[in-house]
């Protein structure tokens, strides 16, 4: 059939939330087109007979009175379904078309209808295959309306974003004679086609095992193209064989695959940290995260009698002696961070190396005029004097903060006083900055000082020494768990104290590692010969409270239950 003989339903749905699930419909707004032309609009207000969530109602301006009166979805289908007419005449489309179609097949479930089997499109699927990045940044609905001219403006409201969905159709209908697309069978043929790549190619799935584990696309020289993670790893990979699968660089990678090599892991939280470990390792050109940890920016003290704050590059460069923090997401925020330090404590800012002959030679800056530094530079400050402020800079940069937050937020209050508001926030984003960066480092030292930990994370028990994952199994309901623990205590890895920072294993690992843990978790056994796990900041002190509950449940007044119970946790 060709395209201009054809007629669409071209529907936009507002609901109470994003799962079709546990969310209903507020509104159904739709145009019926046929050779260009509208002929024929349907909208109404729905009753979804529950309270429609406040950030909702402020997104799309529906408030529980203005549905209050309508009808319910039961009431509203038959008359939509009449609208649309035929499944075998009328083709349904929408941007981002499964969610509105799995809304309305829920609904149509729920009001004991059958779903009419109609062909749908996805505008925004078409949209990633017809534009570029240089074109468009992205296909969301506010961004393709205004470039193909739309005359409605999307608004959150169902009528008026199906009238720019409509402009977006049109508008991608007349780039699609350069691809060959003439009739509605080119349309759906052009919508879910797969790249040659991906019809060649899929034999590569045969044989991937349908458990946990990491899978690895290599090259026709066996190099590592892409890592991935799964906990099924056969149904992860064929995703990347399908239609659904629109990226441009994951399509790339598929035309110059030649293997996919999978490793099973006994657990989910084990493949995630063993994928971490071989893009750190191997370094595959199609992954965007965690290839370059070296390049992590840090804020450390320098290696000097008159220490200074300095931001690095790389976790090998720091050391506690000395006091560090971060990760930061950038220069820019470890440079707010150091900021934040340079407004409470008096360390020294320049970056001369400070020598007897230096003292003699130099002058003072301007720092020293404003009281914000006592100039070591010049001798005026003297080396046990100096070494008090280190120290006092070591301490907020390991965690002891309470007096940099308080003064801050003192400073800011005034600031907001006066109206100065600008620099007010200049200092909240500073303290932000500061907050983040020595929360990460608190994180990562405090995991890396524990000798041995297990907890269990929902069904999988974990080994950690030192910040590193030792070992793991999984956990099924009426089995021995602590058979299990002395199984990962006398066969997980074994990891040596070598009094580095991190002994084993990369800060990746370790943030991966809490993040689980504070995530949802038991804590089966610890061993804190080494001293006890000190988490200094309140939300880890509060894993480890939550943690310590769950002893007494599992194993009774036992002896490992005495031994961590009376180990004071330090604040």
């Amino acid at each position: 059939m060709e395209l201009h003989l054809a007629t669409f339903v071209v529907l936009d749905l507002e609901t109470t939330g994003g799962s079709a699930e546990s969310a209903e419909i507020t509104e159904i707004g739709a145009v019926k087109i046929s050779g260009g032309e509208i002929i024929g609009e349907f909208q109404t207000l729905i009753n979804p007979q529950t309270p429609i969530p406040a950030f909702i109602s402020l997104l799309t301006g529906i408030t529980d009175p203005m549905v209050a009166t309508a009808p319910s979805i039961s009431e509203v289908l038959p008359t939509f379904f009449e609208f649309c007419g035929s499944e075998s005449s009328t083709f349904l489309v929408a941007h981002n078309a499964p969610f509105d179609i799995s809304f309305l097949k829920a609904a149509a479930e729920k009001s004991g209808r059958s779903w009419p089997k109609y062909k749908t499109l996805d505008t925004a699927k078409i949209a990633r295959r017809v534009l570029t990045k240089d074109e468009v940044p992205n296909n969301k609905l506010s961004t393709l309306a205004p470039y193909f001219g739309a005359i409605s403006e999307p608004n959150h409201r169902a009528l008026a974003d199906a009238k720019a969905t409509v402009d977006v159709f049109h508008g991608l209908i007349d780039r699609l004679g350069s691809f060959g697309v003439k009739t509605i069978e080119d349309l759906i043929d052009f919508s879910h086609r797969l790249t040659p790549a991906q019809q060649s190619k899929r034999h590569l799935l045969e044989g991937l095992p349908k458990e946990a584990g990491v899978y690895i696309f290599r090259d026709s020289k066996d190099q590592a193209l892409y890592i991935g993670t799964s906990k099924n790893i056969a149904q992860r990979v064929r995703n990347y064989f399908s239609s659904s699968e629109a990226r441009k660089r994951v399509l790339e990678m598929i035309a110059i695959a030649e293997r996919i090599e999978a490793i099973s892991t006994p657990t989910v939280i084990e493949a995630e940290i063993l994928e971490l470990r071989l893009i750190h390792q191997l370094k595959p050109r199609y992954n965007r995260r965690s290839k370059f940890p070296e390049k992590k920016v840090w804020l450390k003290l320098t290696r000097e009698q008159f220490s200074r704050l300095s931001i690095v590059r790389g976790f090998d460069s720091l050391d506690d002696r000395y006091g560090w923090a971060g990760p930061f997401s950038g220069i820019e925020e470890a440079q707010s961070a150091k900021e934040a330090i340079y407004e409470v404590e008096k360390i020294r800012q320049c970056t001369v190396k400070i020598t007897t002959k230096s003292m003699a030679l130099s002058s003072p800056c301007a720092l020293y005029e404003m009281k914000r530094c006592d100039a070591p530079c010049i001798g005026a400050q003297s080396a046990d004097s100096y070494l008090s402020i280190r120290d006092t800079v070591h301490e907020l940069l390991h965690g002891a903060s309470t007096l940099l937050e308080n003064q801050l937020i003192a400073k800011m209050n005034q600031l907001a006083q006066d109206q100065r508001f600008e620099e007010a926030l200049i200092l909240r984003n500073r303290l932000g900055a500061f907050a983040r960066g020595v929360g990460r480092g608190q994180h990562i030292r405090s995991l890396a000082r524990v000798k041995e930990l297990i907890v269990k994370i929902a069904d999988e028990i974990v080994l950690i020494r030192y910040g590193k994952l030792a070992g793991s199994e999984r956990f099924d309901a009426g089995e021995n768990i602590e058979r299990i623990i002395e199984n990962l205590l006398s066969t997980g890895e074994i990891v040596n104290n070598d009094q580095s920072i991190l002994p084993s294993g990369n800060y990746e690992e370790s943030e991966k590692l809490i993040r689980s843990i504070n995530h949802s978790s038991e804590l089966l056994y610890i061993d804190e010969s080494d001293g006890p796990w000190q988490m200094s900041i309140a939300s880890a002190a509060a894993i480890r409270h939550r943690l310590l509950d769950n002893l007494s449940d599992r194993f009774g007044q036992s002896e490992r239950v005495d031994r961590m119970s009376n180990n004071p946790f330090r604040t």
